[in-house]
């Protein structure tokens, strides 16, 4: 049936898009992804073949920023720790051992001020928090005082800053190990590392090292790498790490909005249409 495919819809990276399959499907016009994250496909060679790319940007943004705010304040008030105390048969706990980080007047540092960062932005303010950003390009100056928002043009000055570091970019050459051991020993003993982007953009070797010595207080993370870590892994070992399985945009709800997202995109193509959410090679 080769011949007859003209689109192909990924869901969870599947089907392997490669120069296999791409040299099967001569009639293929377009890939639509389940999510923004592109970081799986090789746009260039897919390009090369003629073949359009679309991603799902607007169904995933605000259950993804959801998804951050959950892991903040899961992190802060130690909630995976204290149900296991809750759920335990002796419940036997000192209240010392059990004290969070306060969210309110703390200072988020948000790293990838895109679609999703933004709507964390725009959380995080109704927390009342302090919010600084990284981005490669600055927002506009009503958008940052609509959320109350201080770019930083060097993420060094973030990071020396912020209680809580979120990242939420894209995972290129550039951000693959954006946060390694240098940049972790910016951070405050204090601060809290929350990644809902990419597990490649954090140096997972040094941040193992950070949390057992106590150069941060704690990380809180959706991706890993690879997905899932191998069972013996040393993140999986430490207390002060929550760990979810890439919940960024496993709602019901926004599953159906992805997918008719990716229906629009392919409808498009195979109309001759502009793409709504066209996704080009760098």
């Amino acid at each position: 049936v080769g011949k007859k495919v003209q689109a192909i819809y990924l869901w969870w990276h599947k089907p392997v898009v490669d120069e296999e399959l791409l040299q099967s499907l001569p009639n293929l016009k377009v890939i639509a992804n389940s999510g923004v994250g592109m970081d799986h496909l090789d746009l260039k060679l897919i390009a090369s073949f003629g073949v359009k790319m679309a991603n799902a940007p607007h169904a995933v943004s605000s259950t993804t920023a959801d998804t951050g705010m959950a892991l903040l304040l899961a992190s802060a008030r130690r909630l995976v720790e204290v149900h296991n105390i809750s759920i335990s048969p002796s419940m036997d706990y000192c209240e010392a051992d059990i004290l969070g980080v306060k969210v309110a007047g703390a200072t988020l540092g948000i790293i990838g001020m895109g679609r999703i960062g933004y709507k964390i932005a725009v959380r995080a303010k109704a927390f009342e928090m302090n919010i600084l950003y990284h981005n490669r390009t600055r927002r506009k100056v009503q958008e940052e005082q609509a959320v109350g928002a201080t770019y930083c043009e060097k993420i060094d000055s973030l990071l020396q800053q912020a209680d809580f570091v979120m990242l939420v970019v894209s995972l290129t050459p550039q951000t693959h190990k954006l946060i390694g051991k240098r940049e972790l020993e910016l951070m405050k003993p204090t601060a809290t590392l929350i990644n809902i982007s990419r597990g490649a953009v954090v140096d997972q070797e040094a941040l193992v090292a950070a949390l057992q010595t106590g150069v941060i207080r704690a990380a809180a993370l959706d991706v890993t790498s690879p997905e899932p870590l191998p069972r013996d892994h040393a993140l999986l070992k430490l207390k002060n790490v929550i760990i979810t399985p890439h919940l960024g945009i496993k709602t019901d709800k926004a599953t159906y909005m992805i997918t008719e997202e990716a229906v629009e995109n392919i409808l498009a193509a195979l109309n001759g249409l502009p793409l709504p959410s066209e996704v080009l090679p760098s």
